[in-house]
């Protein structure tokens, strides 16, 4: 069956420029769909229309073409990807892994953005993780091939921690530094596309543009960007300079129009969700409650373990509150690189989650791995004692990110060129592990985690 591309939606003012937003492919050595969305580029755009442009989405993560082999979804709509097999970079050559390209077939890609017409009047190119800096500079190829007059804009992570490096490789006329909605990246995009600058839109940042994507099964929240916290191995200050948290009327009627198209899974994207949460997170939860709405709430960025106070754990729960992800890092309570969490307020967390009522299975705990000069021994301590809480515990593989503070010391500690090749930023590789990644350990890893 020939893969056939459902029918870009161009979405906004007919006159006003049209403004193709394209979020590329993952390279990597493996990938997973946990409730994946561009939800940066997704910004973006609906920033754009409400400034008067007519925008349209090309994901290159989606999975609503017919005719293409896609691997069968998993539980509450994560699922894998469709991967092609690719030649490992120079950079990686050392590794015995095998490295794809993850998501939809490159040349149906190709052949879909072809058939555009007219000629989009910009492109605008997400980058995600900075290792995956192989696809955005593939699809900027493609766009430049395509339409080579047309203005291309490079936003996201990669943009923003290498900039240096994609200004060197990137195909872009713009490569864009922080959020759009920063006044230099909203004026420059707008002359970038001789256009008068508009004002900039009410809640810029946290309206997302979803209404983009045809029969969704799940569905971003974005209640917050930023982060108030500093924790030495995150980057989340040099993307996002300040911490911002939008108005609960707006996010609650972005979820019911989503739920109306048929959508029951929900995941929260925010990186400080119980921060604050009078502000917008228990009016949402009412506002739920209130309408009915039978649908799932997942938390994959983690939730802080000292705000599980016996009430939020409760409000939680009656809302919804399904997939729960706890950010534990490490039980050397004496020793952290994060916020500071005593002993007390982690066992009262977990117990007050148990007493709410949530189940064991739906409840795991991320822990540090691979930090430069971190005693492994500590991680194994801590993956045993995760387990005798009967949750589930995961590896969160260190990633040396460019902007967070510790990315200096993962450079001394690392054999890799971190600061030069983004390619070996990449955490699975074990770039601060000494002798780097090893299959007989990774083995050894997944039983203990395992609890074999």
């Amino acid at each position: 069956m020939r893969p056939t591309f459902p029918d870009i939606l161009w979405s906004g003012n007919e006159k006003g420029p049209r403004i193709l937003g394209i979020n590329p492919w993952i390279t990597d050595f493996a990938a997973f769909n946990v409730w994946s969305r561009p939800v940066g580029l997704l910004a973006c755009l609906d920033m754009l229309r409400n400034g008067g442009a007519s925008i349209a989405l090309m994901d290159c993560l989606d999975p609503t073409w017919d005719g293409i082999a896609w691997p069968k979804p998993g539980k509450y709509g994560t699922g894998r990807y469709p991967k092609e097999e690719l030649e490992l970079p120079d950079a990686l050559l050392d590794m015995d892994r095998r490295y794809s390209r993850y998501g939809l077939p490159r040349e149906v890609v190709r052949e879909a953005l072809a058939a555009i017409t007219p000629a989009p009047d910009a492109i605008m190119v997400s980058s995600i993780m900075t290792y995956w800096y192989p696809g955005a500079l593939d699809i900027l190829e493609i766009a430049a091939e395509l339409w080579p007059d047309v203005p291309r804009v490079l936003g996201g992570t990669y943009a923003t921690l290498c900039t240096d490096h994609a200004r060197a490789h990137a195909k872009a006329d713009l490569i864009m530094q922080g959020p759009l909605e920063g006044m230099t990246n909203w004026d420059a995009v707008w002359n970038l596309l001789s256009q008068p600058v508009p004002r900039l839109p009410d809640n810029a940042g946290l309206s997302l543009a979803l209404d983009l994507y045809n029969d969704p099964v799940y569905a971003p929240v974005l209640g917050s960007r930023g982060c108030p916290f500093s924790c030495e191995y995150c980057a989340s200050h040099a993307l996002y300079p300040n911490f911002t948290q939008g108005e609960p009327g707006a996010i609650l009627t972005s979820i019911i129009a989503e739920y109306d198209r048929g959508v029951r899974d929900f995941a929260f994207y925010d990186d400080a969700l119980l921060v604050n949460p009078d502000r917008w997170l228990w009016p949402v939860l009412d506002g739920i409650e209130a309408h009915g709405l039978d649908l799932r709430l997942h938390t994959p960025n983690a939730m802080h373990v000292r705000r599980l106070s016996p009430d939020v754990c409760r409000r939680l729960k009656r809302a919804g509150l399904t997939t729960v992800r706890l950010g534990l890092e490490t039980t050397d309570f004496d020793n952290r690189n994060d916020v500071k969490l005593t002993r007390k307020e982690w066992e009262d967390g977990a117990q007050n989650l148990l007493e709410a009522g949530f189940d064991l299975d739906d409840i795991g705990v991320y822990i540090l791995f691979g930090l430069p000069g971190q005693d492994l021994d500590n991680v194994e301590q801590a993956v045993r004692h995760v387990r005798s809480f009967g949750f589930r515990p995961h590896l969160a593989h260190y990633t040396p990110i460019p902007g967070s503070p510790m990315f200096g010391e993962a450079c001394q500690a690392s054999p890799y060129p971190l600061a030069e090749e983004p390619l070996c930023q990449n955490n699975s590789i074990w770039p601060c592990v000494p002798g780097g990644f090893n299959w007989d350990k990774a083995r050894q890893w997944k039983g203990l985690l395992q609890g074999k």
